[in-house]
């Protein structure tokens, strides 16, 4: 539904964006990250049509967004990080405003009006003007607006901005039943949004693609050593005079004491078998385990690797 060929944004001087390329299919959730001025925004901007590449293009269903860009607007709904309201209307006016731009008119009109109201929860705030709204319920009627005219694209840029716990969790759950048959690109600052709602996560830096895959196919990228939790028994000290003839350990970490057990985060060479050596010395010195476990790199370490790796590239 989606496919980018290598863009690329220069604002004068500055490159914004630097032949990115990547593709969303249908019924897919990609969380679009990056560190702020990284060229997220520009990136969509250009997918929905408001700015051109300086080289490059995209299509958005199908569509080519330089030579169609009217159709790829009316196939696409965009709720951009600076929210698209006029203060001074009241919401129901607001939203009859939209619908009618894009071409809604009857029954149609009634009834998307009636599916945006109740799955943005805004029902209560029907006849407000939305000046007098909260930060939340603004963030809600600028989404109800970019999924008036029931696109194929959802491009949301910090669709959660402003919104309590609860609300997050209610517009989470919006943007997986609209991915059961629609293309939907999220970006936001909240990791673990990405974490809970994203298929594919493509990490953008310095105007440059720096990784693209799943969760898991990042970590793996991203990791530079084996790591396991490890909880047992005993005195630190003497845990940590016996670990210290591991052969495989490279970092120990001590992370706390609890109930009589002492934690530690273990750390080795990729493939340098810590499983093996640990197990085979808990075996031997018949250690009381209460964990023993593998530690995979959270997303904000894997964020945090694959972004400082690139910049570290920088000018070398």
């Amino acid at each position: 539904m989606i496919k980018a060929k290598g863009l690329t944004m220069h604002y004068g001087p500055v490159v914004a964006l630097d032949d990115v390329s990547f593709e969303v299919q249908r019924g897919e959730i990609v969380g679009l990250l990056g560190p702020n001025g990284a060229g997220k925004s520009t990136c969509m901007k250009i997918l929905t049509t408001y700015l051109y590449p300086t080289k490059g293009t995209a299509e958005v269903g199908g569509l080519d967004v330089l030579k169609d860009p009217l159709k790829v607007r009316k196939v696409t709904g965009y709720l951009p990080e600076i929210l698209p309201l006029y203060m001074d209307m009241e919401v129901r006016a607001y939203l009859d405003f939209v619908a009618r731009a894009r071409g809604l008119s009857g029954g149609a009109l009634k009834e998307r009006t009636g599916a945006v109201l109740d799955a943005c929860g805004l029902r209560p705030m029907y006849r407000k003007v939305i000046r007098e709204l909260s930060k939340g319920f603004k963030q809600r009627t600028a989404l109800a607006q970019a999924l008036i005219h029931d696109p194929d694209v959802i491009i949301l840029d910090e669709p959660t901005s402003g919104l309590d716990p609860h609300q997050i969790i209610e517009i989470r759950s919006l943007v997986n039943h609209l991915a059961k048959d629609k293309t939907v690109i999220l970006s936001t600052h909240i990791l673990q949004e990405v974490e809970a709602t994203a298929d594919r996560i493509v990490i953008i830096n310095r105007g440059r693609i720096v990784g693209n895959g799943t969760i898991e196919e990042l970590r793996d990228r991203a990791k530079d050593s084996d790591r396991m939790v490890l909880s047992v028994a005993g005195d630190r000290k003497e845990i940590e005079r016996q670990l210290s003839g591991v052969t495989a350990l490279k970092k120990l970490e001590f992370t706390g004491e609890s109930d009589g057990c002492v934690s530690f985060v273990l750390y080795s060479k990729i493939g340098a078998g810590l499983w093996r050596d640990i197990g085979q010395l808990a075996q031997a010195q018949k250690w009381m385990l209460r964990e023993l476990s593998d530690k995979p790199l959270s997303l904000e370490e894997t964020f945090l690797t694959l972004t400082e790796k690139e910049t570290a590239g920088v000018g070398n």
